[in-house]
């Protein structure tokens, strides 16, 4: 036969087989995101900025004062927009409304809950979250997919071994996706006090939310295709 000729089905003397190889790991999340909307309303421009920007500064101060524990801090978008009195004909402005959105990612839950409730706590700040995921570069994922590459060679085996055959060679492997998504029960994340990030403890602070990390769920999938020896009919 001459090199490069395509034989999609295989032949009598060189049959294929093709498999699906799949795997679901259930993992422990690697980090925590939180989304953070800060607002302010001022009868004129300038205190609705100064307001908004004082805020600002103390939630950042805040989530800054977690150290290690915070991989990442970022602003999202800021906004400053009039609002229009309904009933005035000459568009008089009632009063100004600013938004800062900021984005925290955190990789030691023991420090989550209590950050996010000192953050909640704050003056017209709204928290988010926090949402549950893996790094892109999560080792997870390469454990899923060799976990889904070894079921495949392990079926196609099953089937050649049920026609009396044993698998030759590989012909092709195909990564067809992996994704993540959540997936219950949840897993538990350890307390910790105030005095471990920023400063002693406030008596009138309101208690750290209980978070539990909840688990997540890798999927990956591949096609393969093997070349077999003549089974035994």
């Amino acid at each position: 036969m001459p090199y490069g000729t395509h034989v999609p089905y295989g032949t009598p003397e060189t049959p294929r087989v093709a498999v699906r190889g799949e795997a679901t790991l259930e993992v422990d999340p690697e980090i925590a995101r939180l989304t953070i909307t800060i607002s302010a309303r001022g009868a004129d421009r300038r205190t609705a900025l100064e307001d908004l920007t004082r805020r600002n500064n103390e939630v950042l101060e805040l989530v800054r004062s977690y150290g290690e524990a915070v991989e990442k801090l970022e602003t999202g978008a800021f906004s400053v927009a009039p609002e229009i009195n309904p009933k005035s004909r000459h568009e008089r402005v009632r009063a100004y409304h600013g938004r800062v959105h900021l984005t925290a990612a955190l990789t030691d839950f023991t420090a989550l809950g209590e950050l996010t409730t000192r953050l909640a706590d704050l003056e017209l700040t709204r928290v988010d979250g926090p949402r549950w995921g893996l790094r892109p570069d999560s080792p997870a994922y390469g454990r899923a997919r060799q976990q889904a590459v070894r079921e495949a060679v392990q079926r196609a085996r099953e089937y050649a071994g049920a026609l009396g055959a044993r698998l030759v060679a590989l012909t092709e492997l195909a990564d067809l996706e992996v994704e993540e998504g959540p997936f219950q029960p949840a897993g538990v994340a350890a307390p910790r006090t105030r005095s471990g990030y920023g400063g002693p403890a406030d008596r009138d602070a309101v208690a750290a939310l209980d978070l539990e990390p909840q688990r997540q769920t890798v999927f990956a999938h591949v096609n393969a295709r093997f070349t077999m020896t003549p089974p035994e009919l």
